[in-house]
């Protein structure tokens, strides 16, 4: 880049390429924060909002990650993963050749709604078992699973670990599953599930609705909201 063209150039913009420039160099590595506004500003020498229009582009871009009450993150290459399978999130973590660790919030029993009733084939009351769990790629939080369970089909759902093995791991064994039914949408999160993937309520998130059928009858509901910065859902046939 010329001079001129330096110039010519709004310094958000330059602000942005140096960023780029400095991540691709290896000044700081993924997941690794880097300096705050208020110094970017002042080695800058410009206002912190052109700081931040820099930052919030390439937040929007997946290059960096913004964590409430933390910093700003070098983020991960975004995540893809296929609608066309049912994936044991920790196998993918780990085909990644990443770590996968979780935090159980919820293992409770709840009654059923009369639309989760006509969902499983039950009557509105009837028990169901749900789970909530965080899951985390290099302790990085990158899905909040709030999953329903047909009681009928994992009698002993509540009696495990999940620290040890996913929901889907163990469904599989003792419900090998036929069929899956999938729902997209993009939504802001609640301030609850903005907490547990250390975004902002104005950071949008894939939401997965996932029904999964073993013979006869619907073994599972799951609510699956995904980070929109660092996911990418794929398919095709």
């Amino acid at each position: 880049m010329t001079s001129a063209d330096k110039n010519a150039t709004p310094r958000y913009q330059q602000i942005k390429q140096d960023l780029l420039d400095r991540i691709a160099a290896g000044e700081w590595a993924v997941g690794e924060a880097i300096p705050p506004e208020q110094t970017l500003a002042r080695d800058f020498g410009v206002a912190r909002m052109t700081v931040n229009r820099a930052l919030q582009d390439l937040t929007q871009a997946g290059v960096l990650v913004r964590r409430r009450g933390s910093g700003t993150y070098v983020a991960p290459p975004r995540i893809h993963t296929s609608l066309l399978q049912i994936r044991n999130i920790a196998d993918e973590i780990a085909e990644r050749g990443h770590h996968h660790d979780s935090a159980l919030l919820r293992l409770e029993t709840v009654p059923a709604t009369a639309d989760q009733a006509l969902l499983f084939g039950i009557e509105a009351g009837d028990p169901l078992f749900r789970s909530v769990i965080v899951h985390r790629e290099n302790e990085v939080p990158i899905q909040v699973e709030d999953r329903l369970v047909n009681p009928a089909v994992a009698p002993h759902y509540l009696e495990q670990d999940f620290k040890s093995q996913t929901p889907s791991a163990y469904l599989s064994m003792v419900a090998p599953l036929i069929g899956a039914h999938y729902t997209v949408e993009a939504r802001l999160p609640g301030r609850e599930i903005a907490l547990h993937l250390a975004i902002g309520t104005r950071e949008p998130c894939l939401v997965v609705h996932r029904t999964t059928r073993t013979e006869d009858r619907i073994a599972s509901l799951a609510v699956l909201w995904h980070p929109g910065q660092l996911y990418q859902l794929t398919g095709g046939v």
